[in-house]
């Protein structure tokens, strides 16, 4: 069941990246910001997948970075740059708000602080190596996707610099978050890296299409 949801999930977030971008600048900037969001949220939830203990959150860290991309590819750094910042702000907001929420005091009926405190009250430094490491891997594959020849197509160009930052959005959350309280740091790297990577290969036939799109939209 869970390899199957997990590729409706991919579809899911690809077809809502060309609704987005189809609406223009605006709605793709406010889907980076959510899937930055989601990606954090959901990042303490572990399944099993292909027989590997992964995280669910994978797929919006890459779905995030391909709308990072096809904002950078046709309005430009300066608005990839603008929503990477966004998206940062947007991230502090909520681990700021949800902080606040926890602090109200519930009453004798309440039946949900909990669920909250559950999902709410991670680690502190899970949270911060989260956040610090998805906004890293935002501003540095803006720059690897910029240094990438326009000449190679816009598929490939964003699967190699996905291959890359995840790579690196694995290892540094790992370091950051994980290193000294896991018994197989080296394990979790090596599988969330492998389902990454299934995701990317699924995307990138589906990118090539919405390329196909564009070409015909702008």
């Amino acid at each position: 069941m869970n390899e199957g949801i997990f590729l409706f999930q991919i579809f899911a977030i690809l077809g809502f990246t060309w609704a987005a971008f189809r609406l223009g600048r605006e709605a793709l900037s406010a889907l980076i910001a959510i899937e930055a969001l989601l990606a954090n949220f959901f990042v303490l939830k572990q399944i099993t997948l292909f027989g590997m203990e992964v995280t669910p959150s994978d797929a919006f860290a890459i779905g995030s970075i391909l709308s990072l991309n096809l904002l950078r590819e046709y309005w430009g750094q300066d608005a990839a740059a603008k929503a990477a910042r966004s998206s940062l702000l947007f991230l502090l907001f909520f681990a700021m708000m949800s902080q606040i929420h926890l602090l109200f005091q519930p009453s004798s009926h309440d039946t949900a602080q909990t669920a909250y405190l559950s999902l709410l009250l991670p680690s502190p430094r899970l949270f911060c190596a989260s956040i610090a490491t998805f906004f890293l891997v935002q501003r540095i594959d803006l720059k690897i996707f910029s240094a990438l020849s326009r000449q190679i197509s816009f598929a490939w160009r964003c699967s190699l610099s996905l291959v890359i930052v995840q790579l690196l959005d694995t290892l540094l959350f790992t370091l950051l978050g994980l290193w000294g309280t896991v018994a197989a740091p080296f394990e979790i790297i090596l599988v969330s890296t492998l389902t990454k990577l299934i995701a990317i290969f699924l995307l990138t036939p589906l990118v090539t299409h919405l390329k196909h799109d564009a070409l015909h939209r702008i």
